[in-house]
């Protein structure tokens, strides 16, 4: 089952890009990049509200006739999109939102540590360990 996640800053552009499998990495991009707009369309709807909430999940972007395209927008405004397999019916939307906030907290991890400049790409082993084991659970 093909998962992807990448992770923006702002600027949109990659910080970290994870794909199984990974002969489809470029298709991936294509998807995630035009899922980038929808994310900045649903973000300027929500407006002020998004500012005074805690519950940062976008949902369902978009859904392609192969892929689920799920958001997850951070309060510094770096967002995680994640590509799932339409045919993976046993993944909930809750167990999306999970996976977000475990990416989110790992993200966070990677932001504390003083070695880390703001906007390079994400080389953690922390991170991968996280970000492979949650896509193991998808497939």
């Amino acid at each position: 089952i093909p998962v992807s996640v990448i992770c923006f800053p702002q600027q949109n552009y990659p910080l970290y890009i994870r794909s199984i499998p990974t002969e489809n990495e470029l298709k991936f991009h294509y998807t995630v990049h035009t899922s980038l707009d929808v994310v900045d369309e649903k973000i300027s709807a929500m407006g002020k509200a998004l500012v005074d909430q805690r519950e940062l999940y976008l949902g369902l972007l978009y859904p392609t006739e192969d892929y689920k395209v799920y958001g997850y927008v951070t309060n510094s405004k770096v967002k995680f999109v994640m590509v799932v397999d339409s045919s993976n019916t046993a993944l909930r939307d809750n167990e999306i939102r999970s996976m977000f906030r475990k990416l989110h907290n790992s993200y966070t991890d990677i932001m504390c540590n003083p070695f880390y400049n703001p906007g390079d790409r994400i080389h953690s082993r922390a991170f991968d360990n996280m970000v492979n084991s949650m896509m193991m659970q998808v497939c």
